[in-house]
């Protein structure tokens, strides 16, 4: 998996299309590619990352925003005057729909019938042994970023993408009169392979959260989830402390699947 998915948009680049129309389209793509990585972000932003011309970046983002894959959210920028918030792009929900999410609607279905049979939580259980498997596999690259923990937050980011998370780092520095302590990492993921499912089981965003407290050793907080309609999953990591603390065993599952499906079933 690559860092930044292209999202195939659906235009000219057919089969019999002329070159011109083929370069559009693969330029739409690395576009789409941009928004998806970076997002939310600005059409100069784009120009400049790409060497596009305000006007070319402007045109293949209409084209996109025509076919519903990328949307404007209206944003103000850090530290500005009050005025107009700035228009950044995002993907939408069709274009983050439109990332090989295949099967999540026969997955949602089947925890549906899981959550009937055993109970909330038999999914909660579910859910953690999903992701205990990406905090073993991240842990001892994490453990080697050292104690620092924007360190370790840049190491989870970088593991994260390698996952089709397309993930980044912000540090927010906390300035005079704001205390030191108040500075922190904002960890933002562009993409959830899971969105669909963890909209009907927020569960999962919450284990995810866990899990991100455990690998950085500090206790962090969610501020938004593609799957609660936020543009892209925000984790606040505070840094003040600058060290992490040692990391607890990952958590485990109340009971094996078998077993808890088992032992409802088995009640009178």
């Amino acid at each position: 998996m690559t860092n930044a998915t292209a999202v195939p948009v659906a235009g000219p680049g057919t089969a019999g299309s002329s070159p011109a129309a083929d370069a559009d389209e693969r330029t739409r793509d690395r576009v789409l590619a941009a928004v998806l990585e970076h997002g939310p972000v600005s059409a100069a932003e784009l120009g400049d990352m790409l060497g596009f011309t305000p006007a070319a970046v402007r045109r293949h983002l209409d084209h996109l925003s025509r076919a519903g894959v990328i949307e404007v959210k209206r944003v103000a920028r850090p530290g500005a005057r009050a005025g107009r918030p700035a228009r950044r792009y995002v993907l939408s929900s069709q274009g983050q729909s439109s990332l090989g999410n295949d099967y999540l609607d026969i997955a949602a279905l089947a925890l549906q019938q899981l959550q009937q049979v055993a109970g909330p939580d038999a999914v909660r259980a579910f859910a953690v042994e999903r992701f205990a498997d990406m905090e073993r596999r991240y842990a001892p690259e994490i453990e080697q970023a050292g104690p620092d923990i924007r360190d370790r937050a840049k190491a989870l980011s970088a593991a994260l993408s390698r996952d089709n998370f397309v993930a980044s780092t912000a540090s927010i520095e906390a300035k005079a009169p704001l205390p030191a302590a108040l500075s922190s990492v904002q960890l933002c993921q562009g993409h959830c392979p899971i969105q669909q499912l963890a909209a009907r089981f927020p569960v999962f965003c919450d284990v995810e959260t866990e899990v991100f407290s455990r690998l950085v050793g500090v206790d962090v907080r969610r501020l938004s989830t593609l799957a609660r309609g936020g543009h892209v999953c925000t984790t606040h990591i505070p840094t003040g402390r600058l060290s992490a603390k040692p990391a607890p065993a990952p958590a485990a599952a109340p009971a094996g699947l078998d077993e808890e499906i088992n032992h409802q079933q088995e009640r009178p």
